[in-house]
């Protein structure tokens, strides 16, 4: 299992575009991949489920925590990290 944790620096946090785009990023693997809100203390949600991420309520400066499990989990984490440090971390990720 791959494990790492996130902090959400655009300013709708996990919302709307950002969600959707982690949630496509997601569904592309055969892996198991889970997030949780640590700020919050949620419990995992199914990450390639759009309403479950929206549930988690993460906003900008909340701190995420993914777990991927599966045949390709390491691809999986290391294409999430990138969208986390690439394109979810520009201020106009939402638009």
């Amino acid at each position: 299992m791959e494990r790492a944790v996130f902090r959400l620096v655009n300013r709708a946090g996990l919302h709307a575009r950002p969600a959707a785009l982690f949630v496509q990023t997601a569904a592309r693997y055969r892996s198991q991949i889970r997030v949780r809100s640590l700020t919050r203390d949620t419990p995992f949600v199914d990450a390639k489920s759009i309403l479950a991420v929206l549930t988690l309520g993460a906003e900008c400066g909340h701190e995420i925590e993914v777990t991927v499990e599966g045949a390709d989990e390491r691809e999986a984490l290391m294409e999430l990290k990138q969208l986390f440090e690439e394109t979810l971390a520009r201020e106009d990720a939402t638009e």
